[in-house]
């Protein structure tokens, strides 16, 4: 009885300690801001996934700055909501909402062969959509879904519109990764997961190759004027971690030791819009700053084969 007494009194005083230093707890969450003033009037942006989390709070803030900002979408209805919401917040935002499934190859051309027709430039490509840790599915050409839509939808995305980045250099590519590629590795001999599946291993799979794709297109595209960085967003609270019900606990359990969508968006925004990066290419980053990459992020024999891999996974 008095063991069961001393845990309620401890659980007591932690509760009590949380609440009195949630300002802090906050603050320190929340980690590093993009402090640039740059404005972005006369440029244009498209971000995969704008409709909700922090890729709907990179919209919004590079909208504030004069950016003509394309949401790029796989449900157009949610996409009109975020975009109604951004002008709201913002009555001179000039954002537009396009539909975009990069879970099937198909719409990923079509979106980019209209997008070549009626845009002129693009100055800032940010692929932000993801998936994290759903069950076993597929893509509509056959791919693991996490692999499928992380990576290989965004490598396509990239690749067919490369062309229009190079001619309205200097332009700017930011892949959202995650600090999850330091636990992942690319699995040749079973890239699409078809011998064996585990979410959580498949994410962290997905998120290497994000680094790695980072890296290989900043050197395939040195000396062009396009620069490319990849970004760890931190622990942010949204819907990303839906379908892992342990994940949603935790996220739950700590929702204060979380960032919101609007800190979670700002290493994105720093890699956008900061000048000092201007000619800084096949880095990454987290809370605004260079950070840590994985050995197996680094190895340019393994970038090297994904690239082919990934070209052929999508040919």
């Amino acid at each position: 009885m008095m063991v069961l007494v001393l845990i309620v009194a401890g659980l007591g005083v932690v509760a009590l300690l949380m609440v009195l230093f949630a300002p802090h707890i906050r603050k320190y969450s929340a980690g590093g801001a993009c402090m640039s003033m740059t404005r972005l009037d006369g440029k244009t942006v498209l971000i995969t996934g704008a409709n909700t989390g922090i890729g709907k709070e990179t919209a919004l803030d590079l909208a504030i700055r004069g950016a003509r900002v394309i949401m790029a979408c796989r449900d157009v209805e949610k996409g009109e909501a975020a975009a109604a919401s951004i002008r709201r917040i913002y009555s001179k935002a000039n954002v537009e909402v396009r539909e975009l499934d990069l879970a099937d190859t198909s719409s990923i051309r079509a979106f980019a062969q209209r997008f070549l027709r009626e845009v002129n430039h693009l100055h800032i490509l940010i692929n932000n959509a993801g998936v994290m840790m759903c069950p076993y599915m597929k893509t509509k050409d056959g791919f693991e879904m996490q692999l499928g839509v992380n990576h290989l939808g965004h490598f396509l995305l990239t690749y067919l519109l490369i062309g229009l980045l190079k001619r309205s250099a200097p332009a700017r590519i930011v892949v959202v990764s995650s600090l999850a590629h330091n636990f992942g590795w690319i699995r040749f001999h079973d890239l699409l997961s078809q011998g064996s599946y585990n979410s959580g291993l498949a994410y962290c799979q997905s998120k290497l190759a994000n680094v790695l794709f980072a890296r290989e297109l900043a050197r395939r595209l040195k000396g062009s004027s396009v620069t490319v960085n990849s970004v760890h967003p931190g622990s942010v609270c949204s819907d990303l971690v839906r379908h892992s019900t342990i994940m949603s606990l935790l996220f739950s359990l700590f929702s204060l030791f979380l960032k919101s969508p609007r800190d979670g968006a700002q290493t994105s925004i720093y890699c956008a819009v900061a000048e000092e990066l201007h000619s800084l290419t096949g880095k990454h980053f987290s809370d605004c700053a260079p950070a840590f990459v994985a050995p197996q992020g680094r190895k340019e024999e393994t970038a090297k084969k994904l690239w082919d891999a990934s070209r052929l996974e999508d040919s």
